[in-house]
């Protein structure tokens, strides 16, 4: 009975040592190295701000604390560095990117450019989702919606590239509302937009309220821009009064428009992804730490004070929501491509 017990105990031993032996493990790969994340837009914008933010705390979560750190690869509305995710980037677990979801789209539409597999990215997930407002300025005359649908000229609104979420923003309310726009893109990301219409160059922008209110703060709190028109399904807390757009759609296919390429569609279009191929034992730790980093009381601290609303989302989910872009019906795909591309 005892050379029985001796033997279970030791069996037990040597489990318990297998157990922390892979446990020390975990932390030998990523001790002492540096973690990239890399932005696919330009400082100062709120794809950047929310990666620093992200960075600032998911050190700690991740075995061996490795430093993290932000790097901005600009181009293309995202592409160019989603593109270099695909196919550069080693798939180590050490880089992560940041890129607007819409590209997606951009894939399952056959556009040029696209040297990547959306499907195949590894999602990490997201803190935020992209539920988008046109905001104009109090210079361009233009402050409710009934004033513009009758305006005399078409209204500038900033955009990045096509396939950018603030170009199909802008696109699909221009095509579902029969608003007048002129959409001006290839600016390098909101923060050289929200320069342009601050200088007259353009009349406003259309791209995600949370990070609206943050980077633009000031001039918003002294009306000098002016939330027109909400493209989320819901109205924020904070802005109840400002109209929805798709209570202005005027047919069903104007809400479809709206309902699918606006508000479905936010769920996924702010993904950190991984290359495909990372290793599935650093998928998993990186997973949870981005969502352990989610609940982080000195994060959430951080994302209030810099205003910043937070709906996270996690990467099975991404992954689940992204793949269903690939099965929508053919004429509502075309219908799409020719909004978004013509």
């Amino acid at each position: 009975m005892q050379k029985k017990l001796f033997f279970t105990f030791g069996g037990i031993l040597l489990i318990l040592l297998w157990i922390q032996g892979l446990a020390q493990a975990a932390p030998s790969f990523f001790e002492g190295k540096t973690v990239r994340i890399i932005v696919g837009y330009s400082a100062g914008g709120g794809f950047d701000i929310n990666s620093r933010i992200i960075a600032r705390h998911i050190g700690k979560y991740l075995p061996g604390r490795p430093t993290v750190i932000v790097e901005n690869m600009t181009g293309a509305g995202g592409l160019i560095l989603a593109n270099h995710l695909y196919k550069v980037a080693k798939p180590d677990g050490l880089t992560i990117g940041h890129f607007i979801g819409y590209l997606v789209f951009n894939q399952v539409l056959g556009e040029p450019g696209i040297e990547f597999d959306a499907g195949k990215f590894v999602y990490l997930g997201a803190a935020m989702q992209e539920h988008a407002v046109i905001a104009l300025s109090k210079a361009s005359g233009i402050t409710t919606v009934d004033k513009w649908l009758t305006a005399k000229t078409p209204v500038k609104l900033g955009g990045v590239a096509p396939g950018n979420s603030v170009d199909n923003n802008t696109r699909i309310i221009k095509a579902a509302l029969g608003l007048p726009i002129q959409l001006v893109s290839g600016y390098k990301g909101t923060s050289d937009i929200r320069l342009a219409v601050e200088n007259g160059e353009l009349a406003g922008v259309a791209y995600g309220w949370d990070s609206m209110k943050s980077s633009w703060q000031k001039a918003i709190e002294r009306g000098d821009i002016v939330p027109v028109v909400q493209a989320a399904a819901q109205p924020f807390p904070d802005i109840p009064k400002v109209p929805l757009a798709i209570s202005y759609a005027k047919n069903d296919e104007a809400r479809k428009l709206i309902e699918i390429g606006l508000h479905s569609s936010s769920i996924f279009s702010r993904p950190f992804a991984l290359p495909p191929g990372t290793p599935k034992d650093r998928v998993q730790i990186l997973r949870k730490a981005f969502q352990d980093t989610m609940k982080d009381k000195e994060f959430l601290a951080e994302m209030a004070k810099a205003n910043m609303g937070l709906e996270p989302v996690t990467g099975e989910e991404l992954e689940k929501h992204i793949l269903g872009v690939y099965k929508l019906e053919p004429a509502f795909l075309a219908k799409l491509k020719t909004i978004m591309f013509k």
